[in-house]
């Protein structure tokens, strides 16, 4: 793992920096590193430290987005799902979702309309498509008040956002990048055909790059960087074409409310929707909101109004009541939308814009986009740099696995992605006998087939007993776990831990995650 202090007696060059290690900048350095580029991606925070791990954690095409006509939009990420689920088939699979239909919101046939395009705006190779439901004889329905006699079911996916953000930037290291986290790009200057930045990290060292093209994939703070760092020779910021419009999404987690495995689309009194999602086996995810806020400093937060409408919205629905007082965990992001100058939040675009300055060293910068669409607007990127710097190389990540994400080795050749995960955690509980079944689980969700460079022991031979896997910092949480997320996935704190590379926060308790903390303070530098 790099560091600032390790590369700041010299200047490093790159052909390109990028800023922002959210989904979009860690999408892009890995597109530009497999392309064979120098990149170097600086992140001033963790990696997905802020709206990139704080989703709705699908994998979707938008269904809501069609009632605003973004055919467009949908059938772009109506595209990928398929792409992205047999990329990472660890920590992204398929789901389903209800929508109980409620007379009073939306029309049975405006919903099936709807339904009938989302399953064919994009081909579908493997994912069922949609249909209708009697809610009285289906398992969804049990959790639902008696009202809610019929419904609709279709298919979208889902992920875990922050591990997502985190193995692109592993596979960008692996192809040559450096990533930097916790290190803020102050300044970048242009100097005819070179950018020249001074990056700072935490401490205060800094380090010189020169690069050959700028990316600014800041997300929400997107316009604070071009304002505030970004210069020109003439000591003057780019000259600015767009804007961006600032909206919180909020989540709440709660207990688990249903038993079944599918997720709810609920319509919400005020035209909205909101999600119930099965959440780390013993939760619901129930989410989100759209509030416009000034800044992102400081937004990040749920409020108390947001969990009470969440919990009010879900109530509709559910025959059992969802109180503020059982939340177990809140979440918040801000979403960085592109400004179109609608009306209400809810029906901004979650399009994306990519806008390139050829003034001199390319500049480009990324306006708004969604995680589903993170590896179509990172390819484009990558044309678009590649060309710009007079270099055209081909694309590569359509058909690539993300790390972890290519399970051959352990179940040979690839079929569907959900059936070859549950083969792959068979072969892996079975060679791991000796672990209990559920840690077995998380481990094959959060690694994949990386799984056995996890269970090492601090000589680096394969674990075989489970004294080799050093302490039990907290209960399932070993001690080579965190040696490999310190030396590989860039964990230097217990939050980074607990919150981003896994969510074992929410299954631990006040003390046990004292004891993450104390063994990061106490562990020796990578």
């Amino acid at each position: 793992m790099t560091t600032v202090a390790e590369q700041s007696s010299s200047t490093l060059s790159c052909d390109v920096l990028v800023v922002g290690g959210g989904i979009n900048g860690a999408g892009i350095a890995r597109d530009l590193a497999g392309r064979g580029l120098q990149v170097v991606l600086c992140e001033r925070d963790d990696l997905a430290a802020h709206t990139s791990s704080a989703s709705t954690k699908l994998i979707h095409g938008g269904l809501r987005y069609l009632e605003y006509r973004e055919f467009g939009l949908v059938r772009k990420a109506l595209q990928e799902r398929e792409v992205l689920l047999r990329s990472a088939p660890h920590i992204m699979w398929p789901l389903r979702f209800v929508m109980p239909h409620a007379p009073a919101m939306r029309p049975a046939w405006l919903i099936r309309a709807g339904l009938f395009l989302y399953d064919h705006l994009a081909r579908r190779e493997w994912l069922p498509g949609s249909g209708s439901l009697d809610l009285r004889h289906h398992a969804a329905g049990k959790p639902l008040k008696p009202d809610y006699l019929r419904g609709f079911i279709y298919s979208d996916g889902w992920v875990d956002d922050a591990r997502l953000v985190t193995l692109c930037a592993v596979d960008a290291a692996e192809r040559g990048a450096t990533v930097l986290t916790r290190t803020t790009c102050v300044e970048a200057m242009r100097h005819g055909a070179q950018w020249q930045a001074t990056l700072r990290d935490a401490a205060g060292a800094e380090l010189h790059v020169k690069a050959r093209a700028l990316v600014n994939a800041a997300g929400p703070w997107a316009e604070q960087l071009l304002k505030q760092a970004v210069r020109n020779a003439d000591g003057h910021p780019p000259i600015e074409r767009r804007s961006l419009r600032l909206v919180r999404g909020s989540h709440i987690v709660v207990p688990r409310l249903f038993a079944h495995d599918h997720a709810y689309i609920f319509q919400a009194g005020d035209g909205r929707i909101v999600f119930a999602i099965p959440y780390e086996r013993h939760f619901t995810l129930i989410g989100t909101t759209d509030v416009e806020v000034a800044q992102p400093e400081g937004a990040e937060t749920c409020s108390d109004s947001e969990a009470a409408y969440l919990c009010a919205e879900v109530n509709r629905y559910f025959r059992a009541e969802v109180q503020p007082g059982q939340i177990v965990w809140r979440y918040a992001g801000v979403r960085p939308l592109l400004e179109d100058h609608a009306g209400d939040a809810k029906a901004a675009t979650r399009d994306y814009k990519l806008e390139l300055d050829r003034d001199g060293a390319p500049l480009l910068t990324v306006w708004g986009g969604k995680i589903t669409t993170f590896r179509k607007l990172a390819e484009q990127a990558a044309d678009q740099l590649c060309l710009a710097l007079g270099d055209p190389r081909q694309a590569w990540t359509h058909s690539a696995s993300l790390p972890g994400g290519d399970l051959s080795d352990w179940i040979g050749d690839a079929q569907r992605p959900d059936a070859d995960f549950a083969r792959f955690l068979q072969a892996a509980q079975h060679r791991y006998a000796w672990l209990d079944p559920h840690l077995v689980h998380r481990l094959a969700r959060a690694y994949g087939s990386r799984i056995d460079r996890v269970l090492r022991t601090a000589e680096g031979q394969p674990a075989m007993k489970l004294q080799d896997l050093g302490g039990e910092i907290a209960p399932g949480l070993y001690e080579a776990e965190l040696r490999y997320l310190r030396q590989t996935e860039w964990a230097l704190s217990a939050d980074d831990v607990l919150w981003r590379r896994s969510k074992l926060g929410l299954h631990l308790g006040a003390a046990q995650q004292q004891t993450v903390r104390d063994w990061f303070a106490h562990a020796s530098p990578c």
